[in-house]
């Protein structure tokens, strides 16, 4: 991404309380997209969501005067020796959330709505700055890491499975992630043949997030995967290129050719492979396959205890897999899908909705 293009996107975190991470996906990330009516869309990793949406406070309570930050309102506060600032999110961009939410509960009810009926994340859409359309989610760290390392949700790690673009990272969140493209790579290979090539790699580490999305039946883009790929072939090459040179010194894969500069690879297809590629899977998906599939107790030289899951072939290994994980897609876009419309209202959730739809329809009909 270009400085240019990395200091507007980033220009928007000054309107907001401090975070500790936020990422931009989606379009916006496209080399060849300079169309900036399209939404552009925010991750952002705070330590309590409550406490961001209400207020962030640093330093001491005395004194408090009302000043003008960035344009919005917020409060500095004096002591003899310090100054130091509260933000407020619902003070200071009141507009971007629904009337309701804010009038009827405030931060606890927007919080407790993404954790209690969704999946941690709150989303507000429809945000206008700088002549830009944004759509920003707030979600826990904890949450975050836990999805990205076990796939709890596998909502969000989902979205850092396809190119995201980094813009504040206070925690090594880049380097956490490592874990799920491994993994991503993993659940990608149980589902493809012996041979394939790079883009049917991407093509399958990007459908697994949407595998049982609901949306995907009335309210996606049926190409939806196809035009990821393909509007960000490099970026995926250059983000998963140190794992699959991994994997290839495993004898995991390995690269057979090259047709205009994309891969051609090809894999063993063993029990003994597939068990490998099924140790690599996080946590919560094998403890589900193991429940299905049955396991094993192996103890460890150092008197650790592993369960290991019992793989009678490829093809029962990869349908297993495919089950548990079209399970969390469904639960978990079912549960946001709800959320989301009601953190946004019925106006804007309406609106949202049709968007979707609309591109669905075309997609379908081109």
């Amino acid at each position: 991404m270009e400085s240019e293009q990395r200091d507007e996107l980033a220009g928007f975190l000054q309107v907001l309380p401090p975070v500790e991470f936020c990422c931009v996906y989606g379009s916006a990330l496209h080399p060849n997209n300079h169309d900036k009516s399209k939404m552009v869309d925010y991750i952002l990793g705070v330590s309590d969501p409550e406490q961001w949406h209400s207020e962030v406070r640093l330093g001491l309570e005395l004194f408090p005067l009302t000043v003008i930050l960035h344009g919005n309102p917020c409060l500095l506060c004096r002591s003899s020796s310090s100054f130091y600032l509260v933000f407020k999110n619902l003070r200071m961009n009141s507009d971007h959330y629904a009337s309701w939410m804010v009038n009827l509960g405030g931060a606890r009810l927007i919080s407790g709505v993404a954790d209690k009926v969704g999946v941690g994340v709150h989303f507000n859409p429809f945000v206008t700055w700088n002549n830009r359309m944004l759509k920003y989610g707030v979600v826990r760290m904890h949450n975050l890491v836990q999805d990205i390392l076990n796939w709890d949700r596998f909502y969000l790690s989902g979205r850092l499975q396809k190119p995201v673009h980094i813009l504040v990272d206070g925690v090594d969140i880049a380097n956490v992630n490592s874990v799920n493209l491994r993994a991503a790579i993993s659940a990608a290979l149980l589902l493809l043949p012996s041979n394939f090539t790079e883009k049917d790699l991407y093509a399958k580490i990007c459908s697994l997030s949407y595998m049982g999305d609901l949306r995907m039946l009335f309210a996606e883009d049926r190409n939806k995967v196809e035009k990821i790929v393909q509007g960000q072939l490099d970026l995926f090459q250059s983000m998963y290129k140190p794992f699959l040179e991994e994997y290839e010194t495993k004898d995991w894969l390995q690269f057979t050719s090259y047709d205009n500069n994309v891969g051609k690879l090809s894999q063993a297809c063993s029990v003994s492979a597939t068990r490998s590629l099924v140790s690599s899977l996080p946590p919560a998906v094998r403890n589900q396959m193991g429940a299905k599939l049955g396991e094993k107790k192996i103890s460890s030289g150092t008197g650790r205890v592993f369960s290991e899951v019992l793989v009678g072939s490829r093809e029962e290994a990869a349908k297993c897999m495919q089950k548990v994980l079209s399970r969390k897609v469904m639960v978990s876009s079912a549960r946001q899908a709800v959320s989301g419309f009601l953190a946004v209202g019925f106006v804007n959730g309406t609106r949202y909705l049709s968007q979707k739809m609309r591109k669905a329809w075309t997609s379908r009909t081109s």
